[in-house]
């Protein structure tokens, strides 16, 4: 390129465009969105979350049979254990109930238990362990061992036990119940991550220059160090949900759940398994609130695994 002369500027974005140097800037939300892009099973999960969420928020909105109610075939006959056909593409339950109707409804129950789980989850486990990493000290000593009190509980025998209390107190609200439950023994893993983020966040230069600029401690937990550790956060939450999707379904399967008959996953399977041994055949009356259930706490998980993948600052990509 010639010299353009004295009192000429030069176009460094032309020259760079001439001479194939350009190079697009990456923002941290570009390299988010292309780390993620990379991890297909986390973008399938995401269009998998979105039909299941939508149809359980959605349901009423749906032309649904009632889930409660059980149906009369074209002889006016209970249509009860009907194998799946056009009408009831599910079939029918052992209640001539619309087993496809309940598998929607039954979703709305069991993601409303892992929403607000994972809710507590994040929100008590962050405060514990962002106070006990910041500060240090006894009050770290207080709330680690509160924690290992937590962690080191039975899971699956406390949860019954509590949950068959529970459901004398919330009647009617199993689902509210169940999430305050699930939500009180599994804070603790994230309390623990949390901690060790703040530990090693706490130190850093651009928090002790917001110390010297006379910023509160309220400022430098929230303000600073707490965006700096939520990728961890985001992480280990979504995982979590997961798991309380496991364990509803595990505590409605056993009777410790919603009450019928309101639908759950868990318990929809318990009453297709006790079907199922009674040489009815009804395969159908398990497969599907199983494949339900397994196809959802799959998608969570693998976008959960999209989500560190994205999140983790030492993965790599090329620039384009």
């Amino acid at each position: 390129m010639t010299d353009p002369g004295p009192g000429r500027g030069v176009d460094y974005q032309a020259l760079d465009l001439a001479e194939g140097m350009s190079v697009e800037p990456l923002t941290q939300w570009k390299l988010f969105r292309s780390r993620f892009a990379r991890h297909r099973l986390a973008i399938i999960s995401v269009g998998v979350l979105t039909v299941i969420v939508g149809s359980a928020v959605l349901a009423n909105l749906l032309p649904l049979a009632d889930p409660t109610q059980g149906l009369n075939d074209s002889t006016g006959r209970l249509a009860n254990l009907l194998s799946p056909r056009r009408g009831f593409w599910f079939g029918t339950d052992d209640l001539g109930r619309d087993l496809f109707s309940r598998v929607i409804y039954g979703g709305r129950t069991s993601l409303t238990v892992a929403g607000l789980t994972g809710l507590m989850v994040a929100s008590f486990g962050t405060l514990v362990g962002s106070i006990a990493g910041y500060y240090g000290g006894w009050i770290d000593t207080a709330l680690m061992r509160f924690t290992d009190l937590i962690l080191s509980l039975p899971l699956l025998p406390v949860a019954i036990v509590a949950a068959a209390s529970l459901r004398e107190i919330f009647q009617g609200r199993e689902a509210l119940a169940l999430a305050v439950l699930l939500g009180t023994l599994l804070w603790g893993s994230l309390a623990r991550i949390v901690r060790a983020e703040f530990l090693s966040l706490r130190e850093k230069e651009f928090v002790e220059s917001a110390r010297a600029s006379g910023a509160k401690d309220r400022r430098i937990i929230f303000r600073h160090i707490l965006p700096n550790a939520l990728s961890p956060i985001i992480v280990s939450t979504t995982l979590v949900t997961g798991t309380a999707i496991i364990l509803e379904a595990v505590l409605s399967f056993l009777g410790f759940g919603v009450r019928p008959p309101t639908p759950a996953w868990g318990q929809m399977a318990a009453d297709g398994g006790r079907v199922a041994v009674t040489g009815s055949g009804a395969w159908w009356f398990v497969v599907f609130p199983s494949a339900a259930l397994i196809i959802t706490v799959l998608a969570v998980n693998f976008l959960g695994d999209g989500l560190r993948d994205a999140l983790d600052p030492t993965q790599s990509i090329e620039r384009k």
